[in-house]
């Protein structure tokens, strides 16, 4: 039987909003922490199917969230076409060589490394209640595109946005590249078990409107598309942070079946400008829960009142931070789980 959530993605609005949270398998939790310091580096332990496996399950266990949400990394995607990924500490991912002075098709791709992926999914799906749901991600073309060409991340985006403009037809090659092999990604992920899938757009806030068309909407809606051909009933979840104003085409004209909304957002702007019916994500600040400020419950409770009258899955405007207490969250879940009662 379909659990809260994925009923809810599908376009159903009920009375009790199910919860899940950005990054909820992460720094924060103290188990995390300690395996992470057992097995050693992020990579790791996103190849280790069974460690990745009781990270994505934490949180579930600790808290019964309606969605675990897979953990691995946008990253991946880069990987198996070809580039190389190393994550070191305290400066962040660093890919090689950067697109920016190599072509793309001098990478051997190594589609190997989606395997590992795929079996942390089927082990989830294997532990979970079915009342749970199980969710594969990847990131957005524009996303990945901007740490293949830079081969790091940036504030931004100065290069991948000025490669883009210099030569459109090479960024194209770019991106309808990652379109492919994310679609690929996300197939295998669902045929291992995910019920519903999310694309993160973490950086679709830094282009001009009609590069937004171009970078964004367009990949997204070729991802979408792909996946509804082979995977109707698959729910799949479109999150471009910073979109601002340009959500509601986003919303029209990639063909996403919910739309997840950033804490920069008025959730009376979403809740009037987007589709009627469109289920929403979000968009609880994580700054906020980690400060663990009064504000907390009436915050939330805002939010779900807004939204009352569409279907709304409870989450944050992006993932939770590393520092944010145990008991902030655990707030925040009673507050969720007793709306309305």
């Amino acid at each position: 039987m379909p659990g809260l959530l994925l009923d809810t993605l599908k376009g159903k609005r009920q009375d009790k909003v199910p919860m899940w949270l950005m990054r909820q398998a992460g720094r924060y939790l103290p188990e995390y922490r300690a395996l992470r310091a057992e097995k050693g580096g992020f990579l790791d332990l996103v190849y280790d199917s069974e460690a990745a496996a009781e990270i994505t399950l934490q949180p579930i266990r600790r808290f019964g969230f309606d969605g675990a949400i897979l953990f691995s990394d946008i990253l991946i995607v880069p990987h198996a076409m070809g580039q190389g990924l190393a994550f070191l500490a305290g400066e962040g991912p660093k890919l090689s060589p950067p697109l920016i002075d190599a072509a793309l098709d001098s990478f051997t791709a190594a589609p190997e490394r989606f395997e590992p992926i795929y079996e942390t999914v089927r082990l989830c799906r294997a532990q979970l209640s079915q009342d749970v749901t199980m969710l594969g991600f990847a990131g957005s073309p524009w996303t990945v595109a901007t740490y293949m060409v830079a081969g790091e991340g940036s504030r931004d985006h100065h290069a991948t946005r000025l490669f883009a403009y210099r030569d459109p037809a090479a960024f194209q090659a770019i991106v309808d590249a990652i379109v492919d092999v994310s679609i690929t990604y996300l197939r295998g992920q669902i045929d291992a078990g995910a019920e519903a899938v999310q694309l993160f757009d973490s950086w679709a806030g830094s282009l001009a409107p009609d590069e937004f068309e171009r970078w964004v909407i367009a990949p997204n809606a070729a991802i979408a598309s792909a996946l509804k051909s082979s995977h109707p009933h698959v729910p799949v979840i479109g999150f471009p942070k910073g979109a601002g104003a340009k959500l509601p085409a986003y919303a029209r004209e990639t063909g996403v079946d919910a739309l997840g909304l950033d804490e920069t957002l008025d959730p009376a702007w979403a809740a009037r400008e987007l589709p009627a019916g469109m289920p929403v994500q979000g968009n609880f600040d994580p700054l906020l829960l980690e400060s663990g400020s009064e504000r907390l419950e009436q915050r939330a409770c805002e939010i779900l009142d807004t939204l009352a009258d569409r279907p709304h899955v409870f989450n944050l405007g992006h993932g939770i931070g590393q520092f944010t207490p145990i008991a902030h969250v655990e707030r925040l879940i009673e507050v969720v789980r007793n709306y309305g009662q």
